[in-house]
């Protein structure tokens, strides 16, 4: 009998401990959590060394009861760690920081496990491992891999260094994330008179007064006033594309770029710490730089090779970039604006929209009305049918949430079956949410003897709420943000992969995870799809053709700055893990200067300090790994091109290529070594050619 974990009859007092199912949210309080892992990580530190002592090296002796014991702790642990993303509060951070420690120390343990890992490279090495499926020896290879990076060959006081900066990075990160989420909500502009508020779209000033009724001000409207503007992103975005006080917006984005860089909420200390240890623990895994460490779990070959990608970007946009820059200075110059001739940071986006506005006759305000989110869900829905046969229904009522505005949805197959479901949490709530948008996984797919558990994600996103009795009514960004997020989500659900190990995204590398999501962007410009989901909120209308076709020719404006602007960020990334020394002689801002020259055409203001707000690679999963979002790109746009050839408008050819996308692609999770995966539905290797085709470069490669 294989050790399992067993749960004292009063664990289920606290809701933290239950252990399977859908989390009980209604139930799950800040105060659940010291007791709760406090209890879990003893007994699951008692299962493992019981699991040690009696290990079998076999399918069933040793990866089962493993995955029965990290299961246990993902569950409890990733709703603890859902909820400091969608509802952050001093009472979870205090004791989410105080058993963080703890579960670091536990997975330390695990992954360093020497009878485990001996174990592993047993039955890789045994008769009967070609009778193994490739999803199961995808996970004992990764295993083997995972330990190896762990530090499962390290003794004595290497073992311990190692140890200790695994510990300390988890906890940087966690105060990283913390600190941008406070120094973002510290800062809010009150404007009080119409001269402040010059150019400002109607749904800003309604969300601006929303917001100054939460911090107070009962009697705020948007016609009147006060408007209440934040760094939160629904807020600031907009602020920046429209507001006609140029000392205003030179005022918001000074303070968005130097988030979380000065005072108690600095991180730029945290940032040089953190580089420091990444470099030790690479030279104590043997090697030379943390990039070369992070590269080795990738899809990509080498960090060379990810530096010959960001030159081949950077050489096809550079230009197109510096026209663009060019493109803005003259159009000012025309509208004789006094900044025309020394544009700085605060006024591309301004003049961007005003010459998008006038090069195409189209607003993003003028958009919003077609795009209500109950609207777009429909047709992001119809189009998942259309493609991948699956039907998608509001199942709310049947999950606990953790917030009212939070919608629970059921995915069923041709047959009705259900396979999987998902949450939605839309909208942004800067008091305790992060920014941005993420899927994760809640549930994940497996079959334990007769039984299977089905997929369940997580969808966030952050677009403005609804206000003043309308619905949430999104930019066309928010809607490719929706279909990205969904994306993941349809890898996550849609997998055919029993074992947990590599169902779904798990054991994707890293580098491939992106190519659904970005896949899924592409639809929100196929004409079929933006019909369905493009109807005015008030009347029904669809979106007139003259405004389709509009969008699609601004669908590549201003496309060299957006692709250099991304080969800046994934490059400096690079550069920090890979050559910069830290307490050497050259600062990060100096690093960030240096690239600036070849990969801006307009450079930072001095004291930009946005690194010190770039979680994604501090603390997110994206260190040394920012390339991933092009490099898959790269998969995604030509996995695209396969639809385009079959005939956009076919709709036998559609479902004949969808459903072998689906089959390939979102069934074989990480069963498969991604390269195989994307030759199993396009028949040959990724080529660079249709990204930039569909980005518009192709004449300037």
């Amino acid at each position: 009998m294989s050790p399992t974990v067993t749960l004292p009859e009063n664990s289920i007092q606290n809701p933290l401990l239950i252990g399977t199912g859908l989390p009980p949210f209604e139930a799950i309080q800040p105060q659940h959590v010291v007791p709760g892992m406090t209890q879990l990580l003893d007994e699951l530190a008692r299962s493992l060394s019981a699991l040690e002592a009696n290990v079998t090296p076999t399918w069933e002796g040793l990866v089962e009861p493993l995955t029965h014991l990290s299961e246990r702790l993902s569950w409890s642990w990733g709703i603890i760690s859902h909820l400091m993303g969608v509802k952050n509060s001093p009472e979870l951070r205090q004791a989410y920081e105080a058993v963080q420690p703890g579960v670091i120390q536990f997975a330390t343990q695990l992954g360093q496990s020497k009878p485990l890992y001996e174990a592993f490279k047993q039955i890789r090495q045994s008769d009967t491992w070609k009778t193994l499926e490739p999803a199961q020896q995808r996970i004992v290879e990764s295993a083997i891999r995972d330990a190896e990076l762990a530090g499962v060959g390290l003794e004595g006081d290497a073992k311990a260094q190692f140890n200790q900066i695994q510990q300390e990075l988890a906890e940087l990160s966690t105060k990283f994330s913390n600190n941008v989420l406070d120094a973002t909500k510290a800062f809010s502009l009150t404007l009080t008179q119409p001269a402040d508020i010059a150019g400002l779209p109607p749904s800003l000033l309604a969300l601006a007064a929303q917001a100054a009724r939460e911090a107070g001000t009962e009697k705020a409207t948007a016609e009147s006033g006060p408007w209440r503007i934040t760094l939160d992103y629904p807020s600031y975005i907009p602020f920046m594309q429209h507001s006609q006080r140029r000392d205003l917006r030179e005022k918001l984005y000074r303070a968005f770029v130097t988030r979380a860089s000065s005072g108690d909420l600095d991180n730029t200390p945290l940032i040089e710490r953190i580089l420091k240890l990444r470099q030790q623990q690479a030279m104590l895994l043997g090697y030379e730089t943390y990039a070369e460490l992070s590269v080795a779990r990738k899809m990509a070959p080498s960090v060379t090779a990810v530096e010959q990608l960001m030159e081949e970007l950077r050489r096809a946009s550079y230009e197109a970039a510096k026209q663009d820059l060019a493109d803005l200075q003259q159009f000012a110059q025309t509208q004789a604006a006094p900044e025309a001739k020394d544009l700085m940071n605060w006024d591309t986006a301004f003049w961007a929209e005003r010459l998008r506005e006038t090069q195409y006759e189209l607003t993003d305000e003028e958009l919003r009305p077609y795009f209500p989110l109950p609207r777009v869900l429909e047709g992001l829905f119809n189009l998942a049918h259309q493609l991948f046969g699956v039907t998608i229904t509001a199942a709310d009522g049947e999950a606990p949430v953790w917030h009212p505005d939070v919608r629970y949805f059921q995915v069923a197959d041709e047959a009705g079956r259900a396979i999987a479901h998902f949450y939605l949490d839309p909208y942004s709530r800067p008091a305790e949410k992060r920014g941005g948008a993420w899927m994760d996984e809640c549930l994940n797919r497996g079959r334990f003897g007769d039984q299977l558990r089905l997929p369940v994600a997580y969808l966030v996103c952050n677009q403005s709420p609804p206000v003043d009795g309308k619905p949430s009514l999104m930019t066309f960004r928010d809607v490719e943000t929706l279909f990205h997020e969904f994306g993941h989500g349809l890898q996550h659900m849609l997998t055919q992969v029993n074992y947990p190990g590599a169902a779904g995204i798990n054991n994707v590398e890293w580098d491939a995870v992106e190519l659904p999501s970005q896949f899924m962007e592409n639809w929100c410009y196929h004409r079929d799809t933006l019909f369905r989901l493009a109807r005015h909120y008030e009347t029904g209308e669809p979106l007139p053709e003259d405004k389709y076709q509009r969008l699609l020719e601004a669908r590549n404006f201003m496309t060299g700055s957006a692709i250099l602007r991304q080969v800046n960020f994934g490059w400096l990334d690079i550069e920090l893990h890979h050559r910069y020394q830290p307490g050497g002689e050259e600062t990060i801002w100096q690093v960030r200067d240096r690239l600036a020259e070849k990969t801006t055409v307009l450079k930072p203001i001095p004291e930009d300090a946005f690194l010190c707000a770039f979680g994604h690679i501090f603390a997110g999963g994206y260190a040394a790994g920012y390339y991933s979002y092009f490099w898959a790109e790269v998969l995604s746009a030509d996995a695209f091109a396969a639809f385009e050839e079959a005939g956009l408008e076919d709709e036998a050819a559609m479902l004949q290529t969808g459903r072998r996308f689906r089959d390939t692609v979102l069934a074989l999770g990480g069963s498969r070594h991604p390269m195989e995966v994307f030759k199993a539905f396009r028949g040959r290797e990724p080529s660079t050619e249709a990204l930039l085709r569909h980005r518009g470069l192709v004449t300037t490669a």
